[in-house]
């Protein structure tokens, strides 16, 4: 199985979640184009019937958007139907903005556990502190209710300037504490991290390629380039795309005037090229790109457009492949459709998108039959047909047929002697520990100031690695005293880090974990060579 747990973990910022393995040339289109109906004379002959003549009362809107999943699902795997339900958390997800309270949260032994506050935003304004469990909202009990994620973002979300009562359990408080929060703007970010690494190479993770991916990626290297970054490492890893005008935007930072970044092309659709047309904040330094298998869609058009134009360094495994056009059709109060209306390639002519034979489920758990293959752990379980084989202009292979394939590969750590550690981090022991324990202690690290001391200062106990063990039995994970010693010292700077961005934010997870990200560490070492 797939280490989930040594990947940082995104928070819901409240709102709706989904995988984003499409990215859309069009935001929006309302339908309405003309057709003859006899085009779909049975489709309404049958709707008419059932309608009228059906045994029992049914809700035809109902049946329309059963109708309507089905008849997508039967296409191709990223045309989808949306219910207008869901739309506006869909869309928020991509517009960079959502209404809300401003908190990031989990569910934490059945009670909302809030992660932290939007810096400038409604629930730090009233003194919502990280670490507080939200019992009541409004008048409904929501402790001890088996709440999901999706209840949890119906009650806080909503519109600008509405009000939400709620009551906080804070440790160290016998009493519940009553906040009012206005709820406001809420902005959503898809840098989730920017920082220097040392001197000269900085590290700028993307999270997705939402309407301000862009923008905040230029602000990202403007901040960065003042703290003297002279190479760039750009993470892609786990990012499942977005909008394609804003991978186009960040390719263009990094490459001369017109190159060919990506063409799209599709039965209606005739071709199309994009080329990069500005002078770039980028264009003349070193950058490695980090790609993994979840690295979908506008991510392998940015890599995939630096690879074949012979512009940095592409770093890790081999991606999603996703290389399928989504449109987003609106049909008014019924939601809308994202319907795959094209193709795309890489400069070199690569079509990324990743075979399918029909099957959705086998497609899209097809990163899990990389495990079985050994692909993830060995780069001689890699084999390409010499008729996917295409050469960049500098005279560099690459590969289509399903992915971008790295021009450094970087496995899986799968021997013997991590096998005990990989369980209890994959069981999410580790992670839950981590969390409970940097709630108990979240003062007493506080008091460290920043990250950097509590890296060098916090000490991983024995009673700390103990309760580690403890969790691990309960959860029937045994190992041998061989095993504990490997653990302990992997488990280590994984735990500080989970603590350290449980209290300090994102960017700590990435300054205490560096030295064990083998990817991360192959950049630093090909941008210093």
């Amino acid at each position: 199985m797939k280490n989930k747990s040594l990947i940082p973990i995104i928070y819901a910022i409240i709102l709706a979640s989904g995988v984003l393995l499409g990215f859309y040339i069009a935001k929006s289109n309302v339908v309405s184009k003309s057709n003859d109906n006899n085009d779909f004379s049975c489709i309404n002959d049958v709707f008419s019937l059932i309608k009228d003549e059906y045994v029992d009362t049914v809700n035809i809107n109902d049946l329309q958007a059963k109708a309507v999943t089905q008849l997508l699902e039967s296409m191709d795997p990223h045309s989808e139907y949306i219910k207008p339900e869901i739309l506006n958390d869909v869309n928020d997800n991509l517009n960079g903005r959502f209404e809300g309270i401003g908190v990031s949260f989990r569910i934490e032994k059945d009670t909302i556990a809030i992660i932290n506050t939007i810096k400038g935003g409604p629930s730090e304004k009233v003194g919502i502190l990280a670490g507080d469990r939200i019992v009541y909202v409004g008048d409904t009990l929501i402790a001890g209710t088996n709440i999901t994620n999706k209840d949890a973002m119906r009650l806080l979300k909503g519109p600008k300037k509405t009000k939400v009562n709620v009551k906080i359990k804070r440790r160290g408080v016998e009493e519940l504490l009553d906040f009012t929060i206005t709820r406001d703007v809420i902005p959503t970010y898809s840098v989730d991290v920017a920082y220097m690494i040392d001197d000269e190479i900085g590290f700028i993770k993307l999270s997705k390629f939402s309407q301000t991916t862009h923008s905040e990626f230029v602000n990202a290297l403007k901040q960065l380039k003042s703290k003297g970054m002279t190479k760039l490492i750009l993470d892609l890893r786990g990012n499942t795309g977005g909008y394609l005008g804003e991978a186009v935007g960040i390719v263009d930072e990094m490459l001369a005037d017109d190159n060919l970044i990506v063409y799209t092309e599709g039965e209606h659709r005739t071709r199309s090229y994009i080329f990069s047309r500005y002078r770039g904040l980028w264009e003349n330094n070193d950058v490695a790109i980090l790609i993994d298998e979840g690295s979908a869609s506008a991510s392998e058009i940015v890599a995939g457009a630096l690879q074949d134009n012979d512009r940095g360094t592409i770093i890790g495994r081999r991606s999603f492949g996703k290389g399928l056009v989504q449109e987003q059709f609106d049909l008014g109060e019924n939601g809308a459709i994202r319907l795959t209306v094209a193709r795309y390639y890489t400069p070199t002519g690569r079509c990324i998108q990743k075979p399918f034979t029909g099957d959705k489920t086998e497609y899209l758990l097809e990163e899990y039959a990389r495990y079985e293959t050994g692909e993830m752990y060995n780069i001689d379980s890699i084999h390409f047909s010499d008729s996917l084989k295409y050469t960049t202009p500098g005279g560099k292979v690459v590969y289509g047929g399903g992915g971008i394939m790295p021009d450094i590969y970087v496995p899986l750590k799968n021997d013997s002697t991590h096998y005990f550690f990989n369980r209890m981090a994959n069981n999410s022991i580790l992670f839950q520990y981590a969390f409970d324990y940097a709630d108990m202690h979240r003062n007493e690290i506080l008091k460290y100031g920043d990250v950097n001391k509590f890296n060098e200062k916090f000490v991983f106990t024995d009673a700390i690695f103990n309760e580690l063990m403890k969790r691990s039995e309960e959860k029937k994970i045994k190992g041998t005293e061989a095993d504990k010693i490997v653990a302990r010292k992997l488990s280590e700077p994984l735990f500080k880090a989970y603590v350290a961005r449980d209290v300090f934010g994102d960017e700590a997870f990435y300054v205490i974990y560096e030295p064990m990200d083998d990817i991360l560490q192959k950049a630093i070492s090909v941008l210093k060579n």
